[in-house]
């Protein structure tokens, strides 16, 4: 895949805060991508980030056959730093005034540390904010739409639309999370669930989720485990311990490296890409607040990604290849063909 087209960071005016987006590729369309806001060890670890996450957005939206390219920004806090809500409004305001920069050329939606109300303080300064509460008229957190395309790339991998009798792992009680843990309990699934904050425990029990240590869910034998927290949780080393045959997840930036693929294929695990499987926020999300469409017909978008894993998985088997190899054929077949029209 290419190399990135721009990454621009600032510290901001009125807070001090550094900001940044980086944009990947913006050869299908305008770059759209989420704006995660947390602490990092360093400058150079966001840097890091924001470079592996918007590469990872370029290829999302290339395989979901949309026409927007990626990108990512990332608000960088210092580590231990507690901003009161005055502070955290400057700091929104400062990256607000980052994306306006791009005159439209980068798209902000939510992602890990921010929701739809940031996305409202965004829109005090800038149009190109994507998903505001529903009450300000936008569609809202994208959680539920990515759990139901989590769900379409699971039926897609399983072959099946019935979870009845399943153990189902969850790493990851956050939102998307929350939503899939649900939904796949409604649909008869043995559901456990994980997280690294021991106060959602109450919670998951009284729903009726088993609740697993978040060392041991990646080891825990399951006919189904649901990477739903922080990247980089498969490794070789943590591949090595996994009791499944199916991964499927919403996390983003699941691999270590990308070399763990074929480790996941030598142990016999099928793992659906990340960013197939959690396409379907973006998918939603622009189908409503970029195209017009309603509800129902952005949901039908979201569900396509049950035929596109379909497609990806039919090809890594005629091919003898890995779901990554033939979801990132997929891409650059698409990005080629844009770059020589």
């Amino acid at each position: 895949m290419t190399a990135h087209e721009q990454l621009i960071a600032r510290r901001g005016r009125r807070s001090g805060v550094t900001t940044m987006v980086a944009i990947h590729s913006s050869v299908l369309g305008p770059a759209v991508g989420g704006c995660r806001f947390k602490a990092y060890p360093s400058v150079t670890h966001a840097v890091d980030d924001v470079l592996r996450l918007s590469a990872a957005m370029t290829a999302k939206c290339a395989v979901a056959g949309l026409d927007f390219g990626g990108a990512k920004s990332v608000i960088a806090l210092e580590p231990g730093r507690v901003l009161s809500p005055a502070e955290r409004r400057d700091v929104l305001l400062d990256h607000a005034d980052l994306i306006a920069s791009f005159d439209g050329g980068y798209l902000a939606g939510p992602d890990v540390g921010t929701g739809p109300a940031d996305m409202l303080v965004l829109r005090e300064v800038t149009p190109h904010a994507y998903c505001t509460p529903e009450a300000a008229g936008g569609t809202g957190s994208s959680s539920g739409p990515t759990a139901i395309g989590v769900l379409a790339a699971l039926r897609a991998a399983s072959g099946t639309r019935s979870m009845a009798g399943r153990r189902v792992v969850i790493s990851g009680y956050g939102a998307v999370g929350a939503h899939l843990a649900a939904s796949l309990q409604a649909m008869g699934a043995s559901v456990v669930v994980s997280d690294v904050d021991p106060a959602k425990r109450a919670e998951a029990r009284e729903l009726g989720f088993e609740w697993a240590e978040p060392e041991k869910a990646l080891t825990l034998t399951a006919d189904v485990v649901i990477p739903a927290a922080v990247g980089g949780v498969l490794s070789l080393e943590s591949v090595a311990r996994l009791d499944t045959p199916l991964v499927v997840g919403p996390a983003n930036n699941q691999l270590t490296d990308d070399a763990v693929a074929d480790a996941l294929a030598a142990r016999g695990v099928l793992w659906v890409p990340d960013y197939v499987a959690s396409a379907g926020g973006i998918l939603y999300t622009l189908a409503r607040e970029a195209e017009g469409l309603d509800h129902d017909a952005a949901l039908a978008r979201v569900d396509s990604i049950e035929g596109t894993v379909e497609t990806i998985l039919a090809a890594a088997r005629s091919h003898a290849t890995t779901p990554l190899r033939e979801a990132a054929a997929l891409a650059e077949r698409r990005l080629t063909a844009a770059a020589t029209r």
